[in-house]
């Protein structure tokens, strides 16, 4: 039996480059989703809280969720999830930027973003 035979499990991988032009709304926003979460502990917030204000890059892993990327998706269940967000150089115009380019597989030890 192949692969596809066997298993109804797919593993989709998405990289997003985006130019952030309003630091302080990324921000606020993060935040407001931190404060409307009932979830949430107190000193995990507090931690929380104190990573996006420092860093852009952070407030967006709090902002960018992958189950809502799925959860329209009929006949489909979300069942794990990883992402991270690092602030980058970026130059579209330059070969290391070439859009078809194949990854590989990617490190283990890339997978450091939130799990759900």
């Amino acid at each position: 039996m192949t692969t596809e035979e066997t298993s109804r499990f797919v593993r989709l991988r998405v990289e997003l480059v985006l130019e952030v032009e309003d630091e302080e709304a990324v921000t606020a926003a993060a935040l407001r989703r931190l404060s409307d979460d009932p979830e949430m502990p107190d000193t995990e917030r507090a931690h929380a809280e104190a990573a996006v204000t420092e860093d852009t890059a952070e407030a967006l892993a709090y902002l960018v969720d992958p189950f809502d990327l799925v959860s329209e998706v009929p006949g489909v269940e979300l069942q794990q999830a990883s992402w991270s967000s690092e602030r980058i150089d970026y130059d579209p115009d330059s070969p290391d930027w070439d859009r078809d380019e194949d990854d590989g597989e990617e490190d283990e030890d890339d997978d450091q973003g939130r799990t759900g």
